[in-house]
This record gives C-alpha cells, structure tokens and sequence, in this order.
C-alpha cells in the first residue's frame, strides 16, 4: 500500500490509494502516532466488550472520502475514518438513541452536546463525527456506543 503522492498532504485529508486498504503501519504513519495509540485504544476496546460479534470492514468511498474502517453487525455500530494526523468514528443515532441522548443531555461534556445539536437529521438518524485527539474525546465515543449497543453479558 501506497500513500497518496501529494507531496504536502493537509491535516484532516483521507487515505485515496485504492490499491489495498491500509494495514496498521499505513494508518499508523497517516494518522500519526499518538492518534494511533487512540485509534489502537478504540478497536481493543470494542474487541474486548464486543468479543467476536464485529468483523470489521475496510470501505473505499472514493477519491473525496478515501478508507474507512466500518464495525456493523446487522446495524452500524461506528465507522472510523483515519486522516492526516488525526481520526474520527462516526456514530449514527437513530431515534431510539437519541431519546437515551437526550435523556442524559446534562451528563455529556459540552462539547459532545453541541456536537450532538449541530448534527444534521437524517432519515436514518443522526450522524456524529467525532474527532478523537484525547482520552476525552474516547471515552465520549465508549459512552455512545455502550449507550447505543450495550455489551453482550459476560458469562
């Protein structure tokens, strides 16, 4: 796998070579390795309270949106997009998920509700992109995902 020829690539742009998807090392020079210790931090985790129930799934959305790393079961759980220097998961709420949001409105840090707000409707729901830069920003993505789908009981 190759990365993209731009010789300067922007913070934020997404990995456009659709030869292969990225493996770990292609995300980890990408991202950067802090972001990747984040990234890193998400995927064990959803391994680790979703044992063998996601087989995550590279997606090619073009040359504008590049890969992305999709966790669905039947529904979508998240989707995480790595870009230069950072990443984000994309968290879909659809109405049942929003009515739990908004029932713990007050609880979220600020900036997860003003994110939440600023979200465009759609028919399926809505569609949050959280940038992940800090242990914050992950555990507001581990809170909307348990809250979403909460684990499977461990027996």
């Amino acid at each position: 796998m190759t990365l993209p020829t731009n010789p300067r690539p922007q913070i934020g742009d997404r990995i456009i070579d659709n030869s292969a998807p990225p493996d770990d090392s292609a995300v980890r020079e990408w991202i950067g390795p802090q972001a990747f210790g984040h990234w890193a931090e998400l995927r064990n985790w959803i391994d680790e309270f979703y044992p063998a129930v996601f087989e995550p799934d590279w997606l090619y959305g073009g040359k504008n949106r590049g890969w992305s790393l999709r966790y669905k079961k039947t529904k979508a759980f998240t989707t995480l997009v790595p870009e230069y220097r950072r990443f984000s998961a994309v968290v879909v709420m659809g109405g049942a998920e929003r009515e739990k949001f908004e029932e713990r409105r007050y609880v979220w840090r600020p900036q997860l509700v003003k994110l939440y707000d600023e979200a465009k409707t759609y028919i399926d729901g809505k569609w949050l992109t959280l940038g992940i830069a800090s242990t914050d920003d992950l555990h507001d993505v581990t809170a909307l995902l348990t809250m979403k789908r909460p684990p499977p009981s461990r027996g």
